[in-house]
């Protein structure tokens, strides 16, 4: 007689904020695989449905108290983590339903509740999972947290009250992990932290061994040993500390893409020090420039907020002069929202909100131009392009330059290209440009 097996509990997941929440889904929903737990596309088929809030400000905060309703009422059955969770008193007042509540990364407490909510009946003829643990992300790219928390005491931001103080991953097994996703088909690997560039200092008297060799817990020594495994290396929250200038000949030799992600969030002295940004010297233009240097093919990307409590006229012109001489290659801005638990919002002369509508307008038109103007040089010349997707109908595909992160910077459009697929990696003739984007034909 065949033995009947238990239909396995479905899970749905609904990921908010940042690509360190989706690494922490990511995990999440792997345990919950390897427990013998199967995934829910929709609300309809779940019998739990799990909550991964983002709680940094409050239209984000709003957001996720809106994600949690809608689950509420399509399902019944929720489970809430992520930053919001600090605020499960909040949350129960408007949700009593809700069936458990826990904070950021906290994976065992989350698998537990699911447990509790929707026992699942292990068996071994069916309860397999990938090497690499499911993800949320195409196969081709994969995002890797090297630690959590945040050492920094930034004014306008609660980070380190969400999510602790900086816990540095051991390098070994960091490069396991990798080593797994380049296995499953990962092309790129996006390196994510609070604070990429503090990796390690914590652990700094931990050297581990690796294919023979030892391996300091170091943002360089990191960089280096992952560009011997992935095709492509990209490094996400780098503050500008000096020991970065050793990461930029791992670029020019091609080991790591010439690619940094430095939140600036502005460049007029009385604002760094009013937001108690780290790494806010005036030697950072002269850095920019000697990367260049050696990396001439480097990409920047930065956000800045407008707006900030105390922001003068006279600031903000200094930030704009100091875009012009920077000439960043991708920029985001966002105008100044407190956020409760800040020592920002403590902080006298308020920007009016008309006027951070005004600068938020003008950063953006400046750094629009800037782009226009980068963007427009590359035509003519050929790039290597990671492929994201394939349209079948119309032959074309889209994809990203070394200069281009997923989710956030602009896309190479290709025509003529029905033959390739996700995650090829292929030269690409760049044919025109405009304000954010490239196009062009496979070389």
């Amino acid at each position: 007689m065949a033995t009947q097996l238990p239909s396995p509990p479905r899970v749905g997941m609904v990921s908010l904020g940042c690509p360190k929440n989706l690494v922490d889904s990511e995990r999440i929903l792997t345990q919950l695989r390897a427990d013998g737990y199967q995934m829910s596309a929709d609300y309809a088929g779940a019998d739990v449905v799990l909550v991964n809030t983002c709680g940094f400000l409050d239209s984000a905060k709003e957001e996720s108290l809106e994600a949690i309703g809608e689950a509420i009422a399509e399902n019944g059955r929720v489970i809430v983590t992520g930053c919001m969770g600090k605020e499960a008193e909040a949350i129960r007042a408007r949700f009593p339903e809700v069936l458990a509540i826990t904070g950021a990364h906290e994976y065992e407490q989350v698998v537990e509740a699911v447990h509790a909510a929707a026992p699942a009946a292990i068996s071994p003829f069916v309860d397999l999972i990938p090497d690499a643990g499911l993800k949320l992300t195409p196969r081709h790219y994969s995002y890797l947290k090297i630690s959590e928390g945040c050492n920094h005491r930034c004014s306008f931001c609660i980070i380190p009250s969400l999510r602790g103080d900086l816990v540095s991953r051991r390098p070994d097994a960091i490069l396991r992990e990798a080593e797994k996703l380049v296995a499953a088909g990962t092309k790129e690997l996006l390196v994510i932290s609070q604070d990429t560039s503090a990796y390690g200092i914590d652990i700094r008297d931990q050297p581990r061994m690796w294919k023979g060799a030892e391996v300091r817990p170091h943002m360089t020594d990191l960089a280096r040993e992952l560009g011997r495994i992935a095709p492509w290396v990209r490094l996400h929250y780098v503050y500008p500390y000096p020991h970065v200038d050793q990461v930029i000949p791992l670029m020019a030799d091609g080991l790591v893409l010439p690619y940094l992600d430095i939140p600036f969030q502005h460049a007029a002295p009385a604002v760094l020090r009013r937001m108690k940004r780290p790494a806010n010297d005036a030697k950072v233009l002269g850095r920019i420039k000697a990367w260049r240097e050696i990396c001439p093919d480097i990409a920047i990307r930065s956000t800045f907020v407008v707006g900030f409590p105390g922001e003068t006229e006279a600031d903000f012109q200094y930030l704009l002069d100091w875009l012009d001489e920077a000439q960043l290659d991708r920029v985001g801005a966002f105008r100044f929202e407190p956020v409760e638990g800040a020592a920002a919002n403590a902080l006298p002369d308020p920007v009016p909100e008309e006027v951070k509508e005004e600068r938020y307008a003008r950063i953006m038109e400046r750094t629009a131009a800037i782009s226009t103007a980068k963007l427009a040089a590359k035509v003519g010349r050929t790039l290597d392009v990671i492929i994201d997707a394939v349209d079948a109908d119309t032959g074309g595909a889209t994809g990203r330059s070394k200069a281009d992160a997923p989710e956030i910077d602009g896309d190479v459009h290709l025509r003529d290209a029905g033959h390739l697929a996700p995650g090829d990696i292929v030269r690409v003739t760049i044919e025109d440009a405009d304000e954010h984007d490239l196009f062009g034909v496979a070389a």
